[in-house]
């Protein structure tokens, strides 16, 4: 086992004397023979407070860290960006980025160690390197042939293993790298980065049990840089002050009892604001004013039942939900007309088409089709299995329209599949999308390890009834109260209590009434 601190074991000097058939590389080895690389960064135990200064200067002359205006995936103008992955081509700062990496780990015991993919990859090659620890690489896509593996390498179980990651924001990442791991039987107690943002990761880690080992903070790297004038006070500030605004919301469910009494549920007004896809805005608007947060599902036979059933709900909703390929015939006067309800009764439309296909595919089945969906849904949802090229091919059809996504992080079927690392890479890719995804299909989002994501996204919960329950093809039926007070979500979905009622429109705003209700005491708790 490695026990950082001890003296570093130089792999070159032990490696055996290679022959090269290649007379320019025989001249290479002979010219540098005895010139080892750890000759070109100052050794573990000699990293002084100068050398990580030095080192930071050095990642803003190759501006790995710049300052100025930059979009973020999420549609947030960043004052900051932070590019790691140009270090690849600097040999020299790629050693010291992995000796100050690894002089933070004093005194910490471990088997092996992986690299998150991709930018972490080839730092963990060097301090494996170096260091002579045993490392292990995670397949960010599991082939299908072969031995089909997620973990590569020579392993135990039992062992332990180090992540090492470039930068930390969130943490999700890093616990996208953690499951893997520990699936095959490893275990996993600290993660080293080179950066920590402060945004709230070193909590979400500490909340699962993971001890973060960082080389620098992000404020580190201001100070630093003022201090050599690089970066004026000024621009330092909007840094601090956009980092401070923008925290993700890592340690949240498992936050101490007295912390989460302080956490007060903002209203749908002062959120509306927060939503950065314009969709997601404009249903936050709607509740406030109509004072509904329900969904109804018109899971109903025919397009006619459909139309009548959103003519007699349509006051007291805010979102009708359809499912219209279960119908025998759909046209475009169909869709004229749930439009025209939708505009009569002040209610947004959301076709549940479920998309979890290819990119390329699903911009066919959402803009073309018999069905022609982003013509008249405003809202739409998907399955991130198959990665977040879906929803770039979504939003390539739907953000010209001004349509918003739902991502599905967890659904209310018995079994589901749905859930934990699961739902943690939704909730990643909801944040980074956030100019098109407006929000999740969710059934407990308080109780997410990674938080239940920005608070301009939506939550929309299926599987609500008066009484808590179940059928028998496993739906799972929970209250109002418990899914927008305890569980924390934003919208309540409900089908057959409404849609099979004797008078859907009185069971409609009964269940309105209690929704609302539920909402207003969260709010005012």
């Amino acid at each position: 086992r490695v026990c950082v601190g001890q003296s570093a074991l130089n792999v070159y000097l032990r490696a055996p004397r290679v022959q090269f058939s290649s007379p320019s590389i025989q001249r290479y080895i002979c010219k540098h023979r005895g010139t080892t690389i750890a000759a070109m960064a100052p050794k573990v135990d000699e990293m002084a407070d100068k050398d990580y200064e030095e080192l930071v200067l050095k990642l803003h002359e190759i501006e790995a860290v710049k300052f100025g205006e930059f979009k973020l995936k999420s549609g947030l103008i960043s004052p900051v960006y932070i590019d790691l992955r140009v270090i690849v081509s600097y040999p020299e700062i790629m050693l010291r980025v992995s000796e100050a990496m690894w002089a933070k780990l004093a005194g910490t015991t471990f088997d092996v160690m992986c690299g998150v993919p991709y930018t972490a990859l080839p730092i963990a090659t060097c301090m494996s390197l170096n260091h002579g620890t045993p490392m292990l690489m995670r397949r960010k896509e599991v082939k299908d042939y072969g031995t089909k593996k997620a973990i590569e390498g020579a392993f135990e179980k039992g062992q332990t293993c180090l992540i090492v990651e470039d930068l930390v924001t969130s943490g999700a990442s890093v616990m996208e790298t953690v499951q893997p791991l520990e699936d095959v039987g490893l275990k996993v107690t600290d993660v080293v980065v080179l950066i920590d943002r402060e945004q709230g990761g070193e909590s979400r880690l500490a909340s699962d049990n993971l001890k973060l080992h960082s080389a620098f903070t992000l404020s580190y790297i201001l100070d630093t840089l003022v201090k050599h004038s690089l970066v004026t006070e000024e621009v330092a500030g909007k840094v601090k002050a956009f980092i401070a605004a923008n925290q993700t919301h890592g340690a949240s469910s498992k936050a101490p009892a007295e912390d989460k009494k302080k956490s007060q549920r903002m209203s749908y007004e002062d959120r509306a604001p927060l939503a950065k896809n314009p969709m997601g805005r404009q249903l936050f608007e709607l509740m406030a004013k109509k004072k509904t947060n329900l969904s109804v599902a018109a899971d109903v036979g025919s397009a006619e039942e459909m139309l009548q059933l959103a003519d007699k709900v349509g006051p007291y909703i805010a979102v009708l939900k359809t499912h219209v390929d279960v119908f025998d015939s759909w046209t475009e006067e169909h869709a004229k007309e749930l439009n025209q309800l939708a505009e009569k009764h002040n209610f947004l439309i959301f076709e549940d088409r479920k998309f979890a296909d290819i990119g390329n595919t699903v911009v066919m089945q959402y803009g073309g089709g018999i069905y022609k969906i982003a013509d008249w849904s405003h809202i739409t949802n998907a399955h991130l299995v198959p990665g977040p090229g879906i929803i770039d091919g979504l939003k390539k059809v739907g953000e010209p329209k001004g349509r918003g996504l739902l991502l599905l992080a967890e659904m209310s079927s018995k079994g589901t599949l749905a859930k934990g690392a699961y739902t943690e890479s939704v909730v990643k890719a909801a944040e980074e999308n956030q100019d098109f995804v407006m929000g999740f299909i969710s059934v407990s989002p308080s109780s997410w390890s990674c938080g239940p994501g920005p608070t301009g996204l939506i939550h929309m919960t299926p599987g609500v009834q008066l009484a808590a329950g179940g059928d028998d093809l496993g739906q799972q039926y929970n209250t109002p109260a418990s899914v927008i007070g305890e569980r924390g979500s934003d919208i309540i979905i409900v089908g057959r209590g409404i849609y099979k009622a004797a008078d859907p429109a009185k069971a409609a705003k009964e269940y309105r009434d209690e929704g609302w209700r539920a909402y207003e005491d969260s709010v005012n708790a």
